[in-house]
């Protein structure tokens, strides 16, 4: 026989107790166990808990393991979103509370308040999948923040400056291909000699962010970059190797932030020259800081802007994302005649509509297309084609056997 207590006197009043028998004797009359019932609710992880058992065994899609990185991202979006649940078993968080921290945590950041909603839709479904818990999951349909449509890409008359950076960046090859290719940035990251046919110019990614594989047409210029890093890989597995746990490249945001710096200082600088604010000599000087401290000629040249009247915000590019990048070569597609069909193609868009319409392409118009996108890029920033990417190659191999230059610090 269990036994189970209802409450306390005078805590708990005769005519509640009272009710509350009526309610374990319906219970019993059913054939439910309320002792067992509360004693399972006692032995239930708290969300913190499944939380932290979730990570330890969470993979990504390609099935392996997520990185040190992306745990501390959710420990951390858990810590500043999830306080009043993070003690809570399981069975105790109610869909209220999850409304509640999502409606809070966008009043700050509307990224950050689906992520949060996320991430506890995630435990509670891996808390059903371990059987540790079999209610429903309180964050399951909650509505998302309206996602704000980003269209931003390199435009012809940034792209000068943007690439003149890029060069100028020991990232230089990396930058190069994501522009390039237009594949995702965590798959250039990754990329991998195995998955690469340099003749047959195609690269070849198992497993890209949708869920999907996909063959990357290699356009002349990207494919000079990979023979360049190649004479150079010896037996390293990855194209971008990295001394991190993934052995490859990760998210290079320093490396990042420091070409947008150059880019956005040298269009402020031809503006300044434009209007005689500065001399020839001046300018070379210019270049100079611009190279060894980037952060410092910005804010020498953004002063003398202010003074000419001259508003920095005009000339100014740290808006834009490595992710742009890819935007800006399907934008480019767009530009030079390309489908819509063929761009979602090349840059691996899933859609239900789209779907079909892929499967019925072969790449050869994809790769005319990612060439002649390729070109044009090319031209409007005063470039001609795979001579000139070797060249930039060579030279960036060069740089940084002597030292490679300074970083936006």
């Amino acid at each position: 026989m269990a036994w189970v207590k209802i409450g306390t006197f005078p805590e708990l009043a005769v005519e509640q107790a009272r009710n509350e028998a009526h309610k374990l004797l319906a219970e019993f009359a059913t054939g439910a166990n309320p002792a067992a019932v509360r004693r399972a609710v006692r032995e239930e992880p708290s969300f913190a808990e499944m939380l932290i058992d979730m990570l330890a065994t969470k993979k990504k899609r390609d099935g392996s393991q997520i990185t040190e990185r992306t745990k501390k991202d959710y420990l951390d979006t858990a810590r500043i979103h999830m306080g009043i649940i993070a003690g809570n078993k399981l069975s105790h968080i109610t869909r209220s509370e999850v409304k509640t921290i999502h409606s809070k945590a966008s009043k700050k950041s509307v990224r950050q308040a689906d992520k949060a909603v996320a991430i506890i839709s995630s435990v509670f479904n891996f808390a059903i999948d371990q059987e540790q818990f079999s209610g429903i999951n309180p964050a399951s349909r909650i509505q998302k923040n309206p996602a704000p449509s980003r269209d931003r890409f390199a435009q012809a008359d940034e792209l000068p400056f943007l690439l003149a950076a890029i060069a100028d960046s020991d990232l230089a090859d990396y930058f190069l291909l994501s522009l390039l290719t237009g594949a995702r940035r965590s798959n250039v990251q990754a990329m991998a000699w195995r998955d690469i046919d340099l003749d047959g110019a195609i690269w070849r990614i198992g497993m890209t962010k949708n869920g999907t594989p996909q063959n990357v047409t290699l356009s002349p210029e990207a494919v000079t970059v990979l023979r360049v890093r190649k004479r150079l890989a010896k037996s390293l597995p990855f194209v971008f190797p990295g001394s991190g746990k993934t052995g490859h490249l990760v998210e290079p945001k320093k490396a990042w932030a420091t070409a947008l710096c150059r880019a956005s200082v040298r269009r402020l600088l031809d503006q300044l020259q434009a209007l005689n604010k500065l001399s020839s000599e001046e300018r070379l000087a210019a270049e100079e800081l611009v190279l060894q401290a980037p952060v410092r000629a910005r804010k020498k040249y953004e002063a003398m802007a202010a003074a000419a009247n001259i508003d920095p915000a005009n000339y100014d590019m740290t808006d834009l994302r490595i992710h742009d990048l890819r935007r800006t070569l399907g934008s480019w597609q767009a530009k030079t005649g390309a489908s819509l069909a063929i761009i979602g193609k090349s840059l691996n868009h899933k859609t239900h509509q789209a779907t079909a319409i892929y499967a019925r392409l072969d790449l050869d118009p994809v790769r005319q297309s990612v060439n002649i996108a390729t070109q044009a890029m090319l031209e409007a920033a005063g470039l001609k084609g795979s001579a000139t990417v070797t060249a930039l190659v060579t030279s960036l191999q060069t740089k940084r056997k002597n030292g490679g230059t300074a970083e936006c610090l």
